[in-house]
């Protein structure tokens, strides 16, 4: 493979460059989660039914998890930094279009187009951050940083979104982005160096089919809440989700150069990152966007106090996240990563005992404290799983899985949650019902991090040990 001559700048800073990868992802994590706290505005205003209200949320992570793959390989053909400023630009644009959206259709189309520069960013981001950081304490430090990112952003969101949507407007947090996507595509101009462009091929069919495959298997589970799982559209859209996933798998097998290379999965410690980060994320997302409807709906919160009513998670999770590099370096990736998922699944098994008579402190604001160290003490653990042992060739397929598997988990979390919940009757029901199905995902994850996870880095270790 040829490739050219990347020019490198005068002098490389690290700490700069870090601020600029984790300021870009956290805007994008953030946007993921800042329009839960403004969905009932949203739907007051646009006119939304349920279903296109999950819609609004589904666009955007489902468009950003299907073409996270053919952003990670468009990274290594054409520079890093080259596609990160243009994901960016797409990114800040959407945001802009968003902002201004006069109805429903106009409002998921900018979010899918958001979804595109998200899916451009996030991979970039991540192979930027290995490349500019070596193996050892420092690129574990950064890689912890980046996870923490994930879970303070979705948090954090909530507030933000809370506060905007109750003081200003529910669209004032996509307007926000614009400047934010300036000021970083200046800061990566300055500051970021360019890889090497080398000379490859596009995987478009595999794209294609990770895309609308896994939109219309998303699409199949929405739709049955309405139309129910006999409807022909429903069935119709299972039948396409098998045919182009099956075509998915083949096609990466024959591709030269495919955006998600298969035998990536044949570690153990990966394959199981990435599994057990579909089902988290699918539940954290979903926990989002029933909780928000809960405390204005049941409770009658604004979205400012709504926001504010995530406080005992958002804090934990960040001082339990800026604790992992350290605690990482005492106890293992693994065994955090074990510790986290239960600690979530006991603060969402709490929660699904939730009522409309339940009290905010011990009902919502303890179970939270759980959820919060749980997903503070894991998100970052199974960011290091999806890239464990992954080779410089293999970095950005790898990145681009991790962020993939996040993101599909969230539009299939979404998705399940609704579907499941969907005739419980009332909105306090639904969601005791949504977190008993967010229950039964963690279990599924932490037995997945039991039994493929852990095993693997204990073998790792044990093998680091006996090299003389």
């Amino acid at each position: 493979m040829n490739t050219t001559t990347a020019v490198p700048p005068a002098r490389v800073r690290p700490a700069a460059i870090l601020a600029i990868i984790l300021v870009a992802y956290f805007m994008i994590i953030l946007d993921a989660s800042i329009i839960f706290t403004g969905l009932p505005r949203i739907q007051a205003e646009l006119g939304l039914s349920t279903t296109g209200l999950s819609w609004v949320q589904n666009a955007y992570t489902l468009v950003f998890g299907g073409l996270l793959l053919l952003g990670a390989r468009l990274g290594d053909i054409l520079g890093r930094r080259r596609v990160f400023i243009a994901g960016l630009a797409v990114f800040a644009v959407a945001s802009l279009l968003i902002g201004l959206a006069p109805n429903e259709a106009w409002l998921i189309a900018a979010r899918a187009l958001q979804g595109v520069g998200a899916a451009v960013v996030a991979p970039s981001s991540l192979s930027l951050l290995t490349a500019t950081f070596a193996a050892g304490r420092e690129r574990t430090r950064a890689v912890a940083a980046y996870g923490a990112v994930a879970g303070i952003g979705a948090s954090l969101g909530l507030v933000v979104g809370g506060a905007l949507a109750e003081w200003v407007s529910w669209r004032a947090g996509f307007f926000v982005n614009v400047p934010i996507g300036a000021a970083m595509i200046i800061a990566a101009v300055k500051t970021i160096p360019e890889s090497p462009r080398a000379t490859g091929r596009f995987d478009l069919p595999g794209a294609l089919c990770s895309t609308l495959g896994m939109g219309a298997l998303v699409f199949a589970i929405v739709n049955s809440t309405d139309a129910g799982w006999s409807a022909p559209e429903t069935i119709t859209a299972l039948t396409a989700a098998a045919v182009l996933l099956t075509a998915l798998v083949v096609n990466e097998r024959k591709a030269k150069q495919p955006i998600m290379p298969l035998h990536l999965f044949a570690s153990r410690e990966r394959a199981g990152a990435y599994a057990a980060r579909l089902l988290f994320a699918g539940t954290m997302i979903g926990f989002f966007f029933f909780t928000t409807q809960f405390l204005q709906g049941v409770y009658g919160f604004n979205p400012l106090q709504a926001g504010v009513a995530f406080f005992p998670m958002t804090v934990v999770n960040f001082f339990v996240a800026l604790a992992v590099p350290r605690l990482t370096h005492r106890f293992g990736n693994a065994f955090l990563l074990a510790a986290g998922l239960a600690l979530t699944l006991a603060g969402m098994t709490w929660l699904s005992t939730i009522t409309g008579e339940t009290p905010y402190v011990t009902g919502v604001a303890l179970p939270m404290v759980l959820i919060g160290v749980g997903q503070g003490l894991g998100f970052a653990p199974l960011t290091s799983a999806g890239m464990a042992g992954a080779s410089a060739h293999d970095a950005g397929a790898a990145s681009g899985l991790v962020n993939t598997s996040h993101q599909l988990g969230s539009a299939l979390g979404v998705g399940v949650l609704v579907a499941v919940s969907a005739n419980a009757g009332s909105l306090a029901g639904s969601v005791a019902v949504a977190y008993t199905g967010g229950s039964i995902m963690l279990a599924a994850a932490l037995l997945v991090a039991l039994v493929l996870i852990v095993p693997a880095e204990q073998a790792a270790r044990r093998a680091a040990r006996t090299v003389p």
